[in-house]
């Protein structure tokens, strides 16, 4: 080694490739190993040792460390689990095997038979009667106790974020128990999952940019949807009576630590019910996933401690803006009055904007941030929630909640505007607000008013955004902690 850094990895790396170079010269070439018959991981010989203890087992891993000495080493092999170490002796594999091991890397797979046992220190170990070498790794992983720190590249190389940080690793084993579990508490409330497409004529049932590409043989613009929900309503409209779907989302649309233009939505709908009810399912779904994941009711969300045990607190928009904001919409009539109240608080409104939207800016700049402990956010004001019933009490506001906690929002729920005339207005007025410029507002679905026409029993609908649930029952700060391939710029892209 010279001292340059660059060049003396430039050393390993060709060390490693002459080393391949040496094994398929002698016909022992790992990448042509096709199987090795593990029957054991690690964490079944960690929590069952005394079960496992004097038996034979076969373990296969990635080499993470190495301690070689003169007739005897250690290794500690990392499986899908965890780590376990493997005591290797040349009198129990052989010569010949244990010159062969004493060259492999770090990084390298190899397969292990032998038997558990416990160290003089105590190490529940493999003693090893047979190493064979699976697969040959011509990199470097990070160094063992720096790991990899580079959050770009973390995220860019996530294979390689999967191999050094394991609590990465735990983060998206969880992320499959949620969704199972998901999967597990809507089957079992006779919930039928079913797919719908992901390319669609019209980008409608949220308030998103879409992305747009072209279809050849058709000849057409088409839309990544931005929303599950329409054709799920038409399921509801063709009896089908409870539907969900757990697919990808797509809006082009900007980059923070809670948004990404590609993300995981659960949307379901249920028949002869309303957004009470969709406050009962969405209360229960989030404790049995909490519960799942964290084995008990209260969890910490950075340095949030979240009782999910207590019912979720009710809270109208106007209450929530009369307590945080001092402000009563209760008594504000008209958009007049709404606007003088916006001034008289430095909120800047838009000229599109009537007095429900107002209301909602109010809600943003003032409550959002205040709604720690699980809360759901009722009753929004009928121009910010164009596919929702009005309430038979009030028409200027909808059946609608959101839930959230820290802060954030975390599901969306409606009892579903089923009346086709009502529906048209409203689209014709998200219609109104893109010719006005806003290129987020909805659009008319023909198709959908038309089913609407055919009759739509009343439903009640929910969707929730499983990353930013994932974020917050593993504590990842960032969305792209818990998506395993976030889109990046190509490296050194501008």
């Amino acid at each position: 080694m010279n001292g340059n850094p660059q060049e003396d990895i430039g050393d390993l790396l060709r060390i490693r490739r002459e080393k391949l170079a040496e094994l398929q010269d002698s016909g022992n070439d790992p990448f042509h190993v096709l199987s090795f018959p593990a029957d054991t991981h690690s964490a079944d010989i960690h929590n069952d040792f005394e079960g496992f203890e004097g038996k034979t087992v076969s373990v296969a891993g990635r080499v993470m460390t190495k301690r070689v000495m003169g007739k005897a080493s250690f290794c500690d092999l990392q499986d899908r689990d965890g780590r376990i170490q493997v005591y290797v002796r040349r009198d129990a594999i052989g010569d010949e095997a244990y010159v062969a091991f004493r060259h492999y890397d770090i990084g390298d797979f190899i397969g292990i038979t032998g038997d558990v046992f416990k160290t003089h220190m105590g190490e529940i170990s493999v003693k090893a009667g047979s190493v064979t070498l699976l697969s040959k790794s011509l990199q470097i992983l990070p160094e063992k106790w720096h790991g990899l720190k580079d959050q770009e590249l973390r995220y860019r190389q996530r294979y390689l974020d999967l191999i050094v940080n394991p609590d990465v690793k735990d983060t998206f084993i969880k992320r499959s128990l949620i969704t199972k579990t998901i999967r597990n508490f809507l089957d079992k409330r006779g919930f039928l999952e079913v797919e719908t497409p992901v390319l669609q004529s019209i980008p409608a049932g949220g308030a998103a940019r879409p992305f747009i590409t072209h279809h050849n043989t058709l000849d057409m613009d088409v839309y990544l949807r931005i929303a599950l929900e329409l054709p799920l309503k038409r399921l509801i409209v063709g009896g089908l009576e409870r539907v969900y779907e757990l697919g990808r989302v797509f809006r082009n649309e900007g980059v923070d630590i809670k948004h990404y233009p590609e993300f995981t939505m659960l949307e379901l709908y249920q028949a002869y019910t309303d957004y009470q009810g969709m406050m009962e399912l969405a209360e229960s779904l989030f404790r049995e996933t909490a519960l799942a994941v964290s084995g008990g009711l209260t969890i910490r969300y950075g340095d949030t401690e979240l009782d999910f045990g207590k019912p979720f607190e009710r809270l109208t928009m106007t209450d929530a803006v009369r307590k945080y904001a001092s402000v009563d919409f209760d008594l504000i009539h008209t958009r007049e009055d709404a606007l003088a109240a916006a001034g008289e608080h430095h909120i800047e409104v838009k000229p599109m904007h009537l007095k429900g939207d107002i209301l909602n800016l109010f809600f943003e700049k003032y409550v959002e941030d205040n709604l720690i402990q699980p809360t759901f956010l009722m009753d929004h004001p009928v121009e910010i929630s164009p596919l929702t019933k009005r309430k038979p009490s009030n028409p200027e506001y909808t059946e609608r909640f959101e839930l959230f906690i820290a802060g954030r929002e975390y599901a969306n729920a409606y009892s579903e505007l089923n009346d086709p005339i009502d529906q048209r207005a409203r689209f014709e007025h998200q219609e109104a607000l893109r010719a006005g410029g806003d290129q987020e507002a909805d659009r008319i679905d023909e198709d959908f008013l038309l089913a609407l026409e055919y009759g739509m029993p009343p439903t009640g609908g929910m969707g929730i955004g499983i990353d930013r649930l994932v974020m917050l029952l593993t504590d990842s700060y960032s969305i792209r902690d818990v998506l395993l391939f976030p889109t990046m710029k190509p490296a050194g892209g501008n």
